[in-house]
């Protein structure tokens, strides 16, 4: 009977073990960590979603020629959804099945689609939606949002313009949750501030934005503020030159770019771009330090790739620098475990490439500020320090 009970003692002591090495920490016998991933690659808003989703798999790519998380893979599962909402859902479903820890998304529409179910599954989720609706834990808990809200972008967009004389400003929008996403917060800043904000759709597919001009003429707004993507925005700015219009042009995040500039030519000289980001030339440590040096070695031109690499680059790397602390803390990598060391996070550093960025268990929009940048001989030039929404 004792040797009976030493046997037993020994198997449930040898058992233990097992499930210690293999419980979350950075034991590479605990598998690869599973991370879920939509991108446009041939939908409405590709020309921005294809560099940001290069950045974000190369980071990947980076982190595993380097070790990994502590000896542990990350496995990046992530497929083209073409901007489709019932396909970005479709995938979320089974990147889930197959035992994924974080997500990582792309837009308005299904970002907000799919934030009741990445609450009730427990998985946190990044996306280049800035929707200020997903910054509140209490009705997104798992989201996180590394850029600058839509809402704080169009509210300092429209500090400039009212500091510059302005009393009317449109704001020409992609027809769709991301393109309307800030409207309401800045009408009633507007409407706080004795100004007026008028709404003006940009319909897909439009390569003449005349009608959309004429009610901004008929409006009497001195600002066009753009909520879109580079190529719509492009066409948009040069029929302001083709038509002689005296009014100043602000880009928010996804058309402040270089592809902009390339498609709109010399219409583009003196538009202003609102970005929570760092361009390529800026100098940022994490871009000279990281970035770049990893584009060289890939044989890739960082200059090329542009701004929304960098931006796709930077969501990730904060997101796996969470995890990495969930190991370094030796607890299982669960997304309830990496949403609470996210909202630990006190002016974590992005390297420069945005203001350091703060989350909390009441708070997930963790980027409260943004530099102003205006073409000048076809390059984004400095025009302001960081700005933020009221101050």
């Amino acid at each position: 009977m004792k040797r009976k009970a030493f046997l037993v003692f020994i198997v449930l002591v040898f058992a233990l073990v097992l499930t210690a090495c293999g419980s979350g920490g950075g034991d590479a016998a605990a598998g690869p960590i599973k991370i879920g991933g939509i991108h446009d690659l041939t939908g409405p808003t590709s020309d921005v979603s294809t560099p940001y989703a290069d950045g974000v798999r190369d980071y990947v790519k980076f982190v595993n020629e380097n070790g990994g998380i502590d000896g542990r893979q990350i496995e990046f599962m992530s497929q083209d959804y073409a901007y489709a909402v019932d396909q970005a859902e479709q995938l979320y479903s089974q990147y889930t099945s197959e035992g994924i820890v974080a997500f990582q998304g792309w837009g308005t529409g299904d970002t907000e689609a799919l934030r009741t179910r990445v609450g009730e599954d427990q998985i946190p989720f990044m996306s280049a939606s800035y929707s200020a609706a997903l910054t509140n834990p209490a009705d997104a808990p798992y989201n996180f949002l590394i850029g600058t809200s839509y809402s704080d972008q169009f509210i300092i967009a429209l500090q400039y313009a009212k500091e510059h004389g302005a009393t009317t400003v449109a704001l020409l929008h992609h027809d769709s949750p991301f393109g309307t996403s800030p409207l309401e917060d800045g009408k009633a800043w507007a409407e706080a501030n004795g100004m007026t904000v008028v709404g003006i759709p940009m319909p897909g597919g439009t390569s003449d934005f005349t009608a959309q001009l004429t009610q901004v003429q008929d409006a009497g707004a001195e600002f066009i503020v753009i909520q879109n993507v580079s190529s719509p925005a492009a066409t948009l700015t040069k029929d302001v030159a083709r038509l002689g219009m005296d009014t100043q042009i602000i880009c928010l995040n996804w058309c402040s770019d270089e592809l902009f500039v390339e498609l709109a030519g010399d219409a583009a000289e003196g538009v202003i771009a609102a970005s929570p980001f760092a361009f390529p030339n800026s100098g940022a440590d994490l871009i000279q330090n990281e970035i770049r040096p990893y584009t060289e070695k890939a044989g890739k031109n960082l200059d090329e790739l542009g701004l929304h690499y960098v931006q796709g680059w930077t969501t990730m790397r904060a997101m796996v620098d969470a995890i990495r602390q969930v190991v370094a803390n030796g607890q299982d990598v669960t997304g309830p475990n990496i949403k609470a060391v996210l909202e630990s996070f006190s002016n974590y550093s992005t390297g420069g490439v945005t203001t350091p960025i703060t989350f909390t268990a009441t708070d997930h929009g963790g980027n409260k500020a943004l530099q102003l940048y205006q073409v000048q001989n076809g390059v984004h030039q400095k025009l302001t320090e960081y700005i933020s929404a009221g101050g």
